[in-house]
């Protein structure tokens, strides 16, 4: 079963909040699986202001982040009862590469995949697009934190 999230939905399974919710809406969620995130870059982002002033490009560190976070509603959404309410956090990373920058007014679409899952712990892969294009990918290694 497919479903979609809006940044309301995302904030009941992230703890993320403004100014570091970097994800808008989940398109596609495959529980257990796979899953499809937006995020819209604005020339309001926070960052902008000194990454970099002249020439405004998103943080490579920040498109990982949001990949995450893609990743960790995807995990979140589908834990088991005894795991509701635990924060995902990052473990590692492999594998990053930037394709090519991220700009005020680009729609990045994230992809993520689970590629394998033991107790509680997740590897995923990322995927990061701008108009069908590769901006960055990599892999995630995530766990289940403890209940707040």
């Amino acid at each position: 079963m497919q479903k979609t999230y809006d940044v309301q939905d995302i904030m009941k399974l992230l703890p993320h909040r403004y100014p570091f919710l970097l994800i808008d809406r989940m398109l596609d969620v495959v529980p257990g699986e796979s899953a499809v995130a937006l995020k819209n870059v604005t020339i309001n982002e926070p960052f902008f202001q000194g990454h970099f002033p002249d020439n405004p490009i998103m943080p490579g560190v920040l498109i990982i982040e949001a990949m995450g976070q893609a990743g960790g509603v995807l995990a979140s959404a589908f834990l088991p009862e005894k795991n509701q309410g635990a924060v995902i956090y990052f473990m590692g990373m492999d594998k990053v590469k930037f394709r090519k920058p991220v700009v005020p007014g680009d729609q990045i679409l994230f992809e993520v995949k689970i590629l394998k899952k033991r107790s509680t712990t997740f590897k995923l892969s990322g995927i990061a697009r701008v108009d069908g294009k590769v901006v960055a990918e990599a892999e995630l290694l995530a766990t289940i934190g403890e209940k707040a």
